[in-house]
């Protein structure tokens, strides 16, 4: 897995790193297995209260290996296994569960995109909860010129982010776009000369933050795209009838009134 993800944990950020320079980080089978392990891991490891995802080297990610697209050619690699086996509580299978973990996590997520975000890529930068991306990034829904559909949660994510109209023109095309006109269409939450350093500094912002009340306020914003408006009301009563009065919503009382840093406990 280290030749494919490096992860570092340090003051609440989980830096995600993809390594496969060499090929622009694009998805073999060990990318997809070391992203889905990476992911699950952040789920439960402590003291984890952010995450920057990123790529290393000229690329966020290009998207699925050239090599995977000539055992489809060939016939070695079919569609059947993607409606077979078990699927995860979400409703993934594995490849979509490659994209949706990173959604999935409990902590807010922020993707770090430059170079390429291709295809698999694009897909995978969509997981995230917060975008910094290079204004010369190129992207595209490439699959279309593969003779394919997007097929790892790209559909399920991307009508929350931009009109119908744009993701049906993106799909159709296949076309590659910029980064510039990315935040245009509301696919980057901002531009940036430097989206890695950019990313880490709003990751250790939210790290200061109390991690119940984040936490809690990802669980109503995932909540939000899905429920309706009495489900909301009551999701939003729930949450912060376990906030108030609790030791951290006291400290970060005190701390505001005292004028200084807040120190909480995970």
């Amino acid at each position: 897995m280290e030749d494919r993800i490096r992860l570092t944990l340090q003051q609440g950020v989980a830096d995600v790193r993809l390594v496969r320079a060499d090929k622009m980080n694009a998805l073999d089978d060990d990318m997809f297995e070391a992203l889905r392990q990476t992911g699950e891991r952040l789920k439960t490891m402590p003291g984890v209260r952010a995450v920057v995802l990123s790529g290393e080297g000229r690329a966020f990610c290009a998207g699925l290996d050239t090599a995977n697209f000539g055992k489809m050619a060939s016939g070695q690699r079919g569609g059947a296994r993607l409606l077979q086996g078990e699927r995860t509580p979400g409703g993934s299978n594995p490849p979509q569960h490659t994209v949706m973990v990173w959604r999935e996590l409990p902590v807010p997520v922020i993707a770090a995109v430059h170079g390429v975000a291709y295809g698999g890529g694009f897909q995978l930068m969509l997981a995230a909860d917060i975008r910094f991306m290079a204004a010369d990034t190129k992207l595209s829904i490439m699959e279309i010129n593969w003779g394919l559909v997007p097929d790892m949660g790209g559909m399920a994510l991307l009508r929350h982010l931009v009109r119908d109209d744009v993701a049906r023109e993106l799909t159709y095309t296949g076309r590659v776009f910029s980064g510039s006109e990315a935040q245009q269409l509301g696919l980057a939450t901002h531009l940036s000369a430097d989206p890695y350093a950019d990313a880490l500094a709003l990751a250790r912002e939210i790290a200061a933050r109390p991690p119940k009340a984040m936490r809690a306020a990802k669980r109503l914003l995932d909540l939000a795209q899905q429920a309706d408006a009495k489900a909301m009301l009551l999701a939003e009563s729930t949450e912060q009838a376990a906030l108030i009065g609790a030791a951290e919503q006291v400290e970060a009382v005190k701390a505001r009134l005292e004028k200084r840093p807040a120190v909480f406990v995970d």
